[in-house]
């Protein structure tokens, strides 16, 4: 289905407009939606895909400064680390601070840090739920 994205300024940035889209379809459109995305390097986007039924959910947020960001997600929607991931952090970090810094890593923070100020500025906005059917 074809979205239809309502377009509004985008008050962080003057200049620039947002949109916000919900979405409903198959295990891994998300990723499939952010390949496309990714074509516009100048855009700042998050896509969530929720889990379904055996198939864990991702996110994925792209800021032009810090590339693309993707993790798994569990039920709750919280970041899914792997242990294999902590072990290599916690073999290879020289210090707390390291540690620290490689788990924020991990988990995002920078994207975060750099999309939260889009957010907020989104509060209010038109949504567009897509729906998949069949």
């Amino acid at each position: 289905m074809r979205a239809n994205l309502q377009w509004t300024a985008q008050p962080e940035a003057a200049g620039q407009l947002r949109a916000e889209c919900g979405w409903t379809g198959d295990p891994g459109t998300g990723a499939k939606l952010v390949a496309a995305l990714k074509a516009w390097p100048m855009l700042r986007f998050e896509v969530t895909e929720e889990p379904s039924p055996g198939v864990d959910g991702e996110r994925f947020c792209f800021a032009p400064t810090l590339g693309l960001w993707r993790a798994r997600t569990s039920a709750n929607g919280d970041i899914v680390v792997g242990e294999d991931q902590l072990r290599s952090i916690a073999g290879t970090a020289r210090a707390g601070e390291q540690f620290a810094h490689r788990v924020d890593e991990l988990l995002g923070a920078s994207w975060d840090a750099a999309l939260e100020p889009f957010r907020r500025a989104g509060d209010g906005a038109p949504v567009t739920w897509l729906h998949h059917v069949g």
